[in-house]
């Protein structure tokens, strides 16, 4: 299957340079956004299977622009592309919806690489600087924790697995700590995704912080 692409930045060389990137590698960029709010309508009107979102952007910024696109509970992966290194914009980012979080500076060969991860279902960002980013950030009280789905949904392991996610471990290296196979470390996974009804294993980190499953620091 081609997959297909929205480009939303307000620089147009940044545009065109995206485009041909992606294009060379049989990507199709169905639409180009120059706001926040250009590129919602876009992803409406064209339902594509990922969209690099700058952050700083007129009428309409990437962060709010990703919050309504996820909200609306297709299947398009978002991923920020910014020349700001700063914690606060990756964690803005993935706690809108975000699947992954590159710099500007990326190499073509990594672009194309994200875009085809994120399209598989997989996070970019990995589970560790995820965990940094939460302790730093996220805010930890009883209101908040239950906002989210009730985690007694899932089964004793599946809890297991996903503080060991939260941790920073890769499905390799759980499949390891578990003395289980990396296939049903797979299917683990997807399945606690799918009973917290979460996008990818960058949410559920955030969740595990969040609903205060794992501490700064370690698991409980």
């Amino acid at each position: 299957m081609s997959l297909r692409a929205v480009i939303a930045d307000d620089q147009s060389l940044v545009r065109t340079g995206f485009r041909m990137i992606l294009a060379a590698d049989g990507i199709e960029v169905v639409a180009e956004a120059v706001d926040g709010t250009e590129a919602v309508s876009a992803v409406r009107r064209t339902r594509p299977d990922v969209v690099l979102m700058d952050i700083r952007m007129p009428r309409m910024d990437g962060l709010e622009a990703t919050r309504q696109i996820t909200a609306a509970g297709d299947d398009t992966r978002v991923i920020i592309l910014t020349t700001y290194d700063l914690d606060h914009y990756v964690y803005g980012a993935l706690t809108a919806g975000a699947s992954g979080f590159l710099l500007k500076d990326v190499t073509p060969e990594y672009l194309v690489a994200a875009v085809r991860l994120v399209r598989s279902g997989d996070a970019l960002l990995a589970p560790a600087i995820t965990r940094r980013l939460v302790e730093r950030f996220a805010v930890r009280d009883e209101t908040k924790a239950l906002l989210h789905r009730d985690l007694s949904e899932l089964t004793p392991r599946e809890l297991e697995v996903l503080r060991l996610l939260a941790t920073g471990l890769s499905n390799a290296e759980l499949a390891t700590r578990l003395t289980l196979s990396a296939a049903t470390v797979k299917t683990h996974v997807a399945r606690i995704l799918s009973k917290l009804g979460l996008r990818d294993r960058v949410q559920a980190v955030v969740l595990a912080y969040e609903t205060g499953l794992i501490s700064p620091g370690g698991s409980q």
